[in-house]
């Protein structure tokens, strides 16, 4: 962990890249990529190096010259946030419709299990 007050080191998009590059293409493990990229940090922590690698992999290497301090805006990711709530209006429209939706499955079962009643009383009266 970094000191307070201290200010963390900001790598190039292109350090980043060729990192994650040479990891995967020679198979390196997180231990031996600190090892070649970073000997000056002693603690050794590489979850900065698991970040990289995991945007590499969803976003491939664009994504890595994307600036991502600070907090996300709702532009960058609609998700955040609770979700937008519905006029009242809206809200009792959707309720009657789904209302309605269930009247019209009743009657709609009703009439499949009168039919095929109809049918088997058919089939029960034909002589053979």
């Amino acid at each position: 962990m970094r000191k307070k007050g201290s200010k963390s080191k900001v790598y190039s998009s292109e350090f980043k890249i060729a990192v994650i590059e040479k990891m995967r293409k020679e198979r390196l493990s997180y231990h031996e990529v600190m090892r070649e990229f970073f000997p000056w940090m002693p603690d050794r922590n590489f979850r900065f190096i698991k970040t990289w690698e995991r945007i590499y992999l969803e976003e491939g290497p664009e994504g890595l010259m994307k600036e991502r301090r600070g907090r996300a805006t709702k532009a960058d990711n609609p998700k955040i946030g609770r979700p937008p709530k519905l006029g009242k209006a809206v809200e009792e429209d959707l309720i009657a419709e789904v209302q309605r939706l269930r009247m019209e499955n009743e009657y709609l079962k009703k009439l499949h299990a009168l039919a095929l009643s109809k049918i088997k009383s058919e089939n029960e009266t034909k002589p053979e």
